[in-house]
């Protein structure tokens, strides 16, 4: 069975993109395939001017390691790690300099200086994700993959999350792509785009 057909999506430099659709559309899966996790059984996928079907799975990873970072609904923190190691490690498997340092900082920028030592256990939904955002744009990534980034938080904490996420995206310049139920968190975003039928659609606000 062919879950995508005649789909075609180009996605800018600094542009912010929301895909849409129900539970069960392939948002999911598209993004691993955008992403470089999967790959397609046709067509051709290029990440940040690299066409995907040319690289081994071992400089895929250089390449999103190098280029790309994802925030997903379930937080994906190492249980194991304190706040901060989770956001340094990142840091570290680059050989950044200063990572505890630099992982420090991007904790304040989310508002969580107080909270580096806890573990994800010790800590709520929301400053989970936090956590994960900081880990996200502390690679400054030239590409964040976003997927339900609200969907295991209550609307409050969703919305103060969505605030945050946007607002580094626009300071860091990011080009984001929102995987996403949630047509008011699409609206957020420069582009909207409707998955329905394996092809992607405009959407309007």
């Amino acid at each position: 069975m062919q879950l995508f057909e005649d789909l075609n999506l180009e996605v800018h430099r600094g542009e912010s993109v929301a895909i849409i659709g129900p539970s069960g559309a392939g948002k999911s899966t598209l993004l691993s395939l955008l992403a470089g996790l999967d790959q397609p059984t046709a067509g051709m996928i290029r990440l940040a001017d690299k066409n995907l079907a040319e690289l081994d799975e071992t400089d895929r990873a250089r390449l999103r390691a190098r280029s790309v970072s994802f925030v997903f609904q379930s937080f994906h923190l190492l249980p194991e790690l304190s706040a901060l190691d989770n956001v340094r490690l990142p840091l570290e498997i680059r050989g950044e300099a200063n990572s505890e340092q630099q992982a420090q900082q991007w904790l304040s920028q989310v508002g969580l200086a107080s909270r580096a030592g806890h573990l994800p256990g010790q800590l709520s939904g929301g400053e989970q994700q936090r956590v994960a955002i900081a880990r996200a744009f502390a690679t400054r990534p030239d590409i964040l993959f976003a997927d339900e980034p609200t969907g295991n938080l209550d609307s409050e904490t969703g919305a103060s999350i969505v605030d945050q996420l946007f607002s580094l995206n626009a300071q860091q310049h990011t080009t984001l792509i929102l995987i996403t139920h949630d047509s008011q968190l699409a609206n957020r975003c420069s582009r909207r785009l409707q998955l329905r039928q394996g092809q992607l659609l405009e959407a309007h606000a």
